[in-house]
């Protein structure tokens, strides 16, 4: 299903949304109360997304929009369609319970630039799996972009033995999302699933999956993550989770994921200043150079990108 007018104008209002979202994420999940567990807690905004995201879902069938439901597929497509949304269900349950995790043990800004590695992680599958050769710049500013992670893990020093083992594992959060990522992208293209379809399937497999691990992780699992949901923080975390995401794959209905990447890029500064008056954090000058860096980078590999796009393009054009 495509958007029959496309406009720039409200992919990038889209895209500032996002931003504003992806901002006050890290704030909210630790604000939670402090007697609910980062498991528990994912659980719980899980929940709230399905519940969410259920009347959008319903409203969207009602109106006769049956995007992947309404084909005939054969039981081999059925099958692996099903595999499919069960793996990458699964990615998001454990990303996001890693999400949790790292902002409340890393740290809401650390944790922050952290997630920002994920066009690092972009690069190596593009290279692996698509063969996809680097110029040298790219090459130079992924390096600097690694640099300026590494010095945000040891906390400005440069020192191994500072290297906090809860910022490596915020990278994960980047890691998972990127696997998931390339194969719903593959989804979104050979088949008409709509934007609310993915989010809804994704936040239902998700939470069973948390479910099941809470319930196996915990002899009190069931109880402890029912406790969890009737937490303020939870419906406005869930809330505020399901609504980027819908709001971002709209946005990619208007304008490219480059464009939206650019804007909501700086999302961590916005972390970064809230987390100050709401969580009473220090803000470290090598945490504002990090940032900066990682940015820069960021832009300078999208930049490089979209200049590699046209130069193809072009080439294409004159051997056609």
């Amino acid at each position: 299903m495509s958007i029959p007018y496309p406009s720039a104008a409200k992919g990038i209002a889209l895209s500032l949304v996002c931003l504003v979202l992806l901002g006050i994420m890290p704030i909210i999940a630790n604000l939670r109360e402090e007697d609910v567990g980062a498991l528990s807690f994912a659980f719980a905004l899980s929940v709230w997304q399905v519940v969410f995201a259920a009347p959008l879902f319903v409203w969207e069938m009602q109106r006769g929009t049956k995007g992947i439901l309404g084909l005939n597929l054969s039981w081999r497509k059925r099958g692996r369609m099903i595999f499919v949304a069960l793996f990458t269900g699964a990615l998001f349950g454990l990303s996001t319970y890693l999400y949790v995790l790292s902002v409340e043990k890393a740290g809401a800004t650390n944790a922050a630039i952290a997630i920002q590695a994920y066009p690092l992680f972009a690069i190596l599958w593009e290279t692996v799996f698509l063969k996809r050769r680097k110029t040298a710049v790219e090459l130079m500013l992924t390096a600097v972009l690694i640099g300026s992670l590494y010095y945000l893990g040891t906390g400005g020093t440069f020192i191994v033995s500072g290297l906090s083992p809860w910022f490596v594992a915020s990278l994960g959060v980047p890691l998972l999302w990127s696997i998931a990522h390339v194969i719903i992208r593959e989804e979104l293209n050979k088949t008409p699933i709509t934007p609310v379809q993915v989010t809804f399937f994704r936040v239902v497999i998700s939470t069973l999956f948390l479910l099941a691990v809470l319930i196996i992780a915990l002899p009190t699992g069931f109880s402890v993550g029912l406790g969890a949901i009737f937490q303020t923080m939870s419906v406005i975390m869930g809330l505020i989770y399901v609504l980027e995401l819908i709001v971002w794959f709209y946005a990619m209905r208007h304008v490219d994921v480059s464009l939206a990447s650019s804007i909501t890029t700086p999302w961590p500064a916005l972390t970064m200043i809230l987390a100050v008056p709401f969580l009473g954090d220090e803000i470290a000058m090598y945490q504002v150079v990090a940032l900066m860096i990682v940015v820069a980078c960021i832009y300078g590999l999208t930049l490089t990108s979209l200049r590699k796009d046209k130069m193809k393009v072009g080439i294409e054009r004159i051997t056609s």
